[in-house]
């Protein structure tokens, strides 16, 4: 392998995990405050775009990013004379830990799933890469068609890995040609399986007692096809987000007007349990919780958004990490790592 140069940090990740941020609080936000499914036509078309664009495909680009990570992860650990996989064995369980915790909060939450499968996913760090694309995307296959959502996040784990030992994320500029190709083809897929999940897009405010048997059993059908099929392409759609993104990165003035996302990235565990915490804490002091409809959780979320941008901003202008991804860092190291950006980095 490769040696991974220990200071350097690739930003391209931190605007991926700023982006993947984005979309993970729309869709965590309904169960959170308790919201009833949509029936007026501003919420239908909102929960449709919804289920088209947003669900499942952040989920399933943190998946892959968590894998990017726990690759760049032990070569450093090893080039600094530390016991990488002791190291990670420990970040993973502070990471349960962390996720056991989040969950009494938010029982939808990923921290507990990343931990497990980068536990399982471990022995595969010293597969060679050809094999763990293969083993990745035939398992990515199983799992999506049967819409094994809870065990989606391990291919997609093993699916960073390789991009991973591959340094795709340090050789974009001379791949471009070879991205632009796969990000064409990734939108190809994508708008063919979005117009064939808009084929079972479930009919509007139907009367459920007006129907008869046959009726409501074609709608519930349409229904879990819906979803199911969302499911489905759902890493295709992610994988054009992840292409398109990494393209648009490549000129100045997009990382320019995309830069908050590098800091609201560099604080993803952070930002991923201030979302629940702001949530709630909103949710209860204006007695929102099922009592709100689902467009309005937009605008709390873009609130969020705009608070959770600017903290990140500022946070980081005085300090080298997050909160959490300090507290995370002690963990792992058992050390005190230094906290003001004043410090050699």
């Amino acid at each position: 392998m490769q040696p991974i140069e220990l200071n350097k940090r690739i930003d391209t990740l931190d605007y991926l995990r700023g982006f993947a941020l984005l979309g993970i609080i729309l869709v965590n936000i309904p169960a959170l405050l308790w919201i009833e499914p949509p029936n007026t036509s501003v919420d239908i078309a909102y929960n449709r775009f919804l289920m088209l664009f947003v669900e499942g495909k952040f989920f399933s680009i943190f998946s892959f990013l968590f894998g990017v990570g726990f690759y760049i992860f032990i070569p450093r650990a090893k080039a600094k004379n530390e016991k990488a996989y002791l190291l990670f064995i420990r970040r993973m369980i502070i990471l349960l830990s962390i996720g056991l915790v989040h969950f009494y909060f938010q029982p939808g939450e990923a921290l507990t799933v990343y931990a497990i499968f980068g536990l399982i996913a471990l022995p595969f760090y010293k597969v060679r890469k050809e094999i763990n694309v293969t083993i990745g995307l035939i398992l990515l296959a199983v799992t999506a068609y049967y819409g094994i959502k809870i065990a989606m996040p391990f291919p997609l784990i093993l699916l960073g890995l390789a991009a991973g030992q591959y340094r795709i994320f340090e050789k974009i500029n001379e791949n471009r040609k070879s991205l632009f190709a796969f990000t064409v083809i990734m939108f190809c897929i994508s708008i063919g399986g979005l117009l064939y999940q808009w084929h079972y897009v479930p009919e509007a405010m139907v009367n459920i007692d007006n129907m008869t048997k046959v009726e409501f059993t074609e709608h519930v059908t349409n229904i879990e096809k819906y979803s199911l099929i969302g499911l489905q392409f759902s890493p295709f759609v992610s994988a054009f987000y992840v292409g398109l993104l990494m393209l648009l990165l490549q000129h100045p003035i997009c990382q320019f007007l995309l830069s908050p996302l590098k800091d609201y990235g560099r604080m993803a565990l952070t930002n991923y349990l201030g979302q629940t915490a702001l949530i709630l804490i909103i949710g209860n002091a204006f007695q929102l919780i099922a009592n709100i409809r689902l467009i309005q959780s937009l605008w709390i979320c873009i609130g969020i958004y705009i608070f959770q941008l600017l903290f990140s901003k500022l946070w980081l202008k005085f300090f080298r990490f997050g909160p959490f991804e300090w507290l995370w860092r002690m963990g792992t190291y058992l050390t005190i790592p230094s906290f003001r950006n004043s410090s050699k980095k």
